[in-house]
């Protein structure tokens, strides 16, 4: 099932996209409202929800928000596709540790705070310092939480993928060697289109990851170059931090980003980025 959050006239819900527009979940008033707590029905919200009668509303009448807000802040990985991480290490922003690939995943967060959805623009216009960046990335929306999870079994607790772009102030990424406040300005998160079941994609690990900026190809790589799989992002993670049903893990971006041109290729008012992934969707931002 493809899952949306909506805005639909005064009403804000969640749904399901078909081919003709959004089912909407509120003709069935059992349904939660809340895309976190409908995740956390598991299989027996998906049977109910396909259960649900109702004609679909058409796209060009509901705006599209983030599918889902993550209790906790969005789960990154940096430098985790090889190609990345030797550009983001040889291109003098990488203020974090001099080694270019790492023995172990380099875990931050971006703050809930951040978080757009499709089409919702991006104010790089209030980075003073114009080194605002793009980072395509799978997103990872975790199911069944918990702490200490064996990654054996982490597929289990899985629900859902979703395209998130990390968008990076990149002098501040580097003036703070940590990478919260640098990864964390205002609109710099944005996540969609939709939430897609696990049950919907045969083999995450071969779709691609793209991105273009105004029609460019920057980036294009296939999930399974990550350094550091899902099973083990997951395992890692929940080593310290208890998973909660709904979080959201970007697990890491292809090398292709601005910094990695000579000069850099930063983005600015007026341009767009769109990400794509196979079987998950288009995400599409414009840059204000």
């Amino acid at each position: 099932m493809r899952l949306v959050t909506f805005t639909h006239m005064d009403h804000t819900g969640i749904g399901a996209l078909s081919d003709d527009g959004v089912v909407a979940f509120r003709h069935d008033p059992t349904l939660p409202t809340d895309m976190v707590a409908f995740v956390a029905l598991g299989a027996e919200g998906l049977e109910r929800a396909a259960q649900v009668v109702a004609d679909p509303l058409p796209l060009e009448d509901v705006r599209l928000r983030a599918p889902i807000i993550p209790p906790n802040n969005v789960m990154c990985v940096g430098k985790n596709y090889v190609d990345h991480a030797h550009e983001f290490s040889g291109s003098g922003f990488d203020a974090s540790q001099k080694q270019a690939v790492p023995d172990h995943p380099v875990i931050f967060t971006k703050a809930r705070s951040s978080i757009v959805g499709p089409d919702d623009t991006v104010d790089v216009s209030a980075d003073l310092t114009r080194t605002s960046d793009y980072e395509g990335e799978l997103g990872v929306v975790i199911g069944n939480g918990g702490i200490r999870l064996d990654g054996a079994d982490a597929w289990d607790h899985v629900y859902g993928y979703t395209i998130v772009n990390d968008m990076t102030v990149r002098d501040l990424q580097k003036q703070h060697v940590q990478f919260f406040i640098g990864k964390s300005a205002d609109t710099y998160c944005p996540i969609g289109p939709c939430l897609v079941t696990a049950d919907e994609i045969d083999d995450i690990t071969v779709a691609r990851v793209r991105t273009w900026v105004d029609g460019e190809l920057r980036q294009d790589a296939p999930v399974s170059d990550l350094i550091f799989d899902i099973p083990r992002l997951i395992e890692t993670i929940s080593v310290a931090v208890r998973l909660e049903t709904g979080d959201v893990i970007a697990t890491g971006t292809p090398a292709g980003v601005g910094l990695g041109f000579t000069p850099p290729r930063f983005v600015s008012p007026g341009q767009e980025v769109v990400v794509t992934i196979d079987g998950v969707g288009t995400l599409r931002n414009p840059m204000g």
